[in-house]
């Protein structure tokens, strides 16, 4: 499994298609990286598949990681989950890349 869906340059499925699967399907939440704490991410590419779980229509933009604009009319969103070494200390800069609407999962 993590062979397929890891972040690995050389094989395996990219977030942005499991995304788009996952939520085709029903899903409602999934780890979309963070730009903070230990797993993270690029920040413009992290906003992209942000905007890909959540937003109705999502304009073309490259810098994102959005290839050609789509509209998915009323199929519901998913929450993004941020998780990975974040804490307390992270929270401004998370509410400020995720918004409120996403789940921030904190552990020791």
């Amino acid at each position: 499994m993590h062979a397929v869906i890891d972040r690995q340059k050389n094989h395996g499925m990219h977030f942005r298609v499991l995304a788009k699967a996952l939520r085709m399907s029903g899903g409602d939440h999934i780890h979309a990286g963070t730009v903070v704490g230990k797993l993270e991410g690029e920040r413009e590419m992290t906003l992209g598949f942000v905007d890909l779980l959540r937003d109705d229509f999502i304009e073309k933009d490259r810098s994102r990681g959005i290839f050609f604009t789509q509209d998915w009319v009323s199929m519901p969103g998913v929450l993004p989950v941020a998780s990975g070494g974040i804490h307390v200390w992270h929270m401004s800069a998370l509410i400020e890349i995720f918004g409120d609407d996403s789940v921030l999962q904190f552990s020791r």
